[in-house]
């Protein structure tokens, strides 16, 4: 794959998707957006493909969308790169020139079957910080800061990020924030929830590894990838029943398959599992189960 806003690399298992405009502080552009897009296609197609880093190339994780079109920036119909969706009481509401770009990159990492590791090297506001929330762990940099701007911009979150914030940080810290529009150090981001851990810059990658490794080495794929959805999905579940019917499911269909025989007997035996089904081809015949008809 060609791409020219990132880099996309897989070694041992790890595919490491660096945002790569560092003379543009890694801003993001329609071109950024199909490429992250496409990288996460072929992350999902690659069953050689354990778990995800995401990081910037340079001094910053991404400084935002590109402001290179000025006051036009968010002005779909003024802007170059964007088809007319017509205007006032005469817009399309379903068109798809109308969709939030953000949004479409968040929405195709949560339908990911893959594990997502944020790995924040620097400054990460606007699109750079709301494009992490459907990541799975963010790891920061002490030279990290995050910014929900949008307030400061006169627009509002976008990516999806009025879902996913809350869930992650609780509605209180999410409405301070993005009341605010104000940039903040990775010490509050820790203190408020939203990552995991805040690393010496020399230590953020190695950390991102570690974790991605723990992942690769020792777990079911499919398992993996069931317990990403069942995770994400039951964070808007009217009732622990939901999670319940799913729990069940799973347990029923793996509890036959060769990874849980593996598991188990590799336990048994005191050594290293040697899992074998694929997300690409071996999922169970109830995924995926949001898709139903009758699943509410």
């Amino acid at each position: 794959m060609n791409f020219e806003t990132i880099k996309y690399n897989v070694q041992d298992k790890v595919a490491t998707v660096t945002l790569s405009r560092p003379d543009k502080l890694n801003a993001f552009t329609r071109q950024m957006m199909e490429e992250l897009i496409e990288a996460v296609d072929e992350i999902d197609r690659d069953d050689d493909v354990r778990a995800v880093i995401v990081t910037g190339d340079g001094r910053a994780f991404c400084a935002g969308a590109d402001l290179s079109e000025g006051a036009n920036t968010f002005d779909y119909e003024a802007r170059s790169d964007r088809v007319s969706a017509g205007r006032g009481s005469e817009v399309d509401w379903s068109n798809e020139n109308i969709r939030d770009g953000g949004g479409r990159v968040t929405l195709r990492i949560f339908n990911s079957t893959k594990p997502f590791i944020a790995a924040v090297n620097g400054p990460a506001v606007g699109i750079g910080a709301t494009m992490q929330l459907p990541m799975d762990i963010r790891l920061a940099s002490e030279t990290a800061r995050f910014g929900f701007v949008f307030s400061r911009r006169g627009i509002v979150p976008e990516a999806a990020s009025s879902w996913f914030l809350p869930r992650i940080v609780g509605i209180s810290q999410a409405l301070e924030w993005t009341y605010s529009g104000r940039v903040f150090p990775a010490a509050e981001a820790l203190s408020g929830g939203l990552v995991k851990e805040v690393l010496a810059p020399d230590n953020l990658l190695s950390r991102a590894q570690e974790i991605a490794r723990e992942i690769a080495d020792n777990t079911s794929a499919v398992s993996v990838a069931l317990i990403r959805q069942m995770m994400w999905r039951m964070l808007g579940a009217d009732h622990p029943m939901e999670a319940h019917r799913i729990d069940s499911r799973g347990i029923y269909a793996m509890g036959q398959s060769v990874d849980v025989k593996e598991g188990v007997t590799s336990f048994l035996e005191k050594r290293a599992p040697k899992f074998s089904m694929k997300p690409s081809s071996d999922m169970p015949s109830y995924y995926p189960w949001w898709e139903e008809p009758d699943y509410r």
